[in-house]
């Protein structure tokens, strides 16, 4: 069995480490709503006045 690696110091890294040591660990990220399917909800074109008057005579 091989010797495991060394490893090397990361000056980012140990920053980071103590930074949240002081802080605490950030917030999750938030996921920005998509605006494609905001859109995709929401019908294109307005019903018409026909489409409209059609609908209420059907029952």
């Amino acid at each position: 069995m091989s010797k495991p690696k060394k490893r090397t110091f990361s000056k980012v890294k140990a920053a980071k480490a103590n930074a949240r040591d002081r802080v605490g660990t950030p917030p999750p990220a938030r996921v920005l709503p998509d605006p494609k399917q905001k859109r995709a909800s929401k019908p294109k074109h307005k019903t018409t006045l026909a489409d409209l008057l059609s609908a209420t005579e059907q029952p």
